[in-house]
């Protein structure tokens, strides 16, 4: 009997530990990095390793990541130091994760990651098919123009929108971006996007660390997000 409980009460760790970890549905980007598109490496539930692609690009295919604890804990893919935590809500199975490259003065502690990790839910709610969304990464409030929505965000803030209702001929719907510089508004982009089912777009507002200008970077998302790569055991 007393050996029977011993093994139980070894196991509780691993069982425990099970129940804490889920999977979740990741697409990765890298924003404001510099140089060529990297990796990082996560570990699945069984301890295996799990390569994920951090291009600059483009979001990559859907991975399967373990999440423990809300958490999925990255290693740089050189030399496997700890590179960034990704806080994942408790509900949410399907997230697009973007590594963005931490401004220097904040990332000067010898404890200081490089990188912050946005965590963004790849749900039909946040982000529609056919829509966008759009996060303020300026250190100032943003307001735009994208069809017939209209929004402004704070430093930090983020929002997914509709696809437009109010298109041409040619399904393309007007896109405004304006920053406050000094308590004035200014135009940093008036253009069109094209919006149609089975696209969308990720819109990333930002200081241009060369020019000290505010940019706008735009992402297509084209496909659906396929089935996960399934993680290496």
């Amino acid at each position: 009997m007393r050996t029977l409980l011993l093994s139980i009460f070894l196991l509780l760790p691993a069982m425990v530990h099970a129940q804490d970890a889920r999977p979740v549905r990741c697409r990765f980007l890298s924003f404001g990095g510099t140089g060529e598109d990297a990796s990082a490496i996560t570990l699945s539930d069984k301890g295996g390793e799990v390569t994920c692609p951090l291009s600059s690009s483009q979001l990559s295919p859907p991975i399967s990541c373990s999440a423990k604890n809300n958490a999925i804990a990255f290693l740089s893919s050189g030399d496997r130091k700890p590179l960034a935590t990704a806080t994942i809500p408790a509900g949410v199975s399907a997230a697009i994760l973007v590594f963005v490259q931490a401004p220097k003065a904040a990332s000067t502690a010898a404890d200081a990651s490089p990188w912050r990790i946005m965590v963004i839910e790849d749900s039909p709610k946040n982000f529609p098919d056919g829509g966008a969304f759009i996060a303020n990464f300026y250190n100032n409030d943003i307001r735009f123009v994208v069809g017939e929505h209209k929004g402004m965000l704070h430093a930090g803030g983020s929002h997914g929108y509709a696809m437009p209702k109010e298109r041409d001929t040619f399904n393309m719907a007007p896109i405004i971006f304006e920053f406050v510089q000094k308590d004035k508004w200014h135009i940093a982009n008036e253009s069109a996007l094209r919006f149609l089912p089975g696209m969308r777009y990720m819109i990333f507002a930002y200081v241009d660390q060369a020019s000290g200008r505010p940019r706008i970077t735009t992402y297509q998302d084209f496909a659906p997000p396929a089935a996960p790569v399934k993680a290496p055991n």
